[in-house]
């Protein structure tokens, strides 16, 4: 596959791997990413301080006193030219989710008429959808992630909500998202998780990253309340929900 390089100002460039959103083509990028930091770690590509990936390509940015674009560039295509393979292993995460409060998926028996589908069709599609976080963007901690189920795929609301709150699950086009913050948004709201994808307290404080293979779990508005209260103290067992 050709990529195509483009500068980013004299810190960066970024390697482009094709023009549409693809397993394949995010493979590659992430593939790339664990890459160069491989080298990075090996001491064998000096200089570079960053790399960025989005859904179809990743930005390299470097320190310029200590390399430049025409060295990198030649090391990173034969990075390439050995392989970059799109199967690697991932983080598998379990988002547990309440579809049942009308509070928390006001959208969703909208979304199930424009579909064609019940709620609980609507919801059993979600639920089985094989979804995978391509990349991180918006504000801290919101995932764009790919994989929805297309018998739900819809576009934005024509008229979005000035206030979407925190931690709403939410779909649009070929994707979800969980909102990490209070905020303005214009996808469908169809549940909300008691997680927090952001939370400054931990030591990593976004919860998802790029490469992620993501599950939805069903809770009732029971199990939401516990989680929510534990989550609230700082008392929650975030790596239970996470398979390395």
């Amino acid at each position: 596959m050709s990529v195509r390089y483009l500068s980013c100002g004299d810190t960066a460039f970024t390697v482009e791997f094709g023009n549409e959103i693809s397993p394949e083509i995010n493979g590659r990028v992430m593939a790339l990413h664990a890459e160069i930091a491989h080298a990075r770690n090996a001491g064998t590509l000096e200089g570079v301080t960053e790399t960025v990936p989005t859904m179809r390509s990743l930005m390299v940015a470097y320190d310029p006193l200590a390399t430049s674009r025409a060295d990198l560039q030649p090391r990173i295509d034969a990075l390439i030219a050995r392989g970059l393979p799109t199967d690697m292993a991932s983080r598998r995460v379990v988002i547990p989710c309440c579809y049942d409060d009308p509070e928390f998926a006001p959208d969703l028996s909208e979304v199930a008429e424009r579909t064609k589908r019940t709620v609980d069709q609507v919801i059993a599609a979600h639920l089985a959808s094989p979804f995978k976080v391509y990349v991180l963007g918006f504000m801290p901690g919101l995932a764009y992630v790919a994989g929805l189920d297309r018998a739900l795929y819809l576009p934005r609301r024509a008229q979005p909500r000035v206030r979407v709150p925190r931690s709403s699950v939410a779909i649009a086009m070929d994707m979800t998202t969980i909102y990490p913050f209070e905020s303005p948004g214009g996808w469908h709201l169809i549940g909300r998780t008691p997680l927090w994808m952001f939370d400054k307290r931990r030591e990593q404080p976004v919860f998802l990253a790029p490469g992620d293979s993501l599950e939805f779990q069903r809770i009732d508005r029971k199990a939401f309340d516990r989680i929510a209260r534990q989550v609230e103290a700082g008392a929650f067992d975030w790596s239970a929900l996470v398979n390395p």
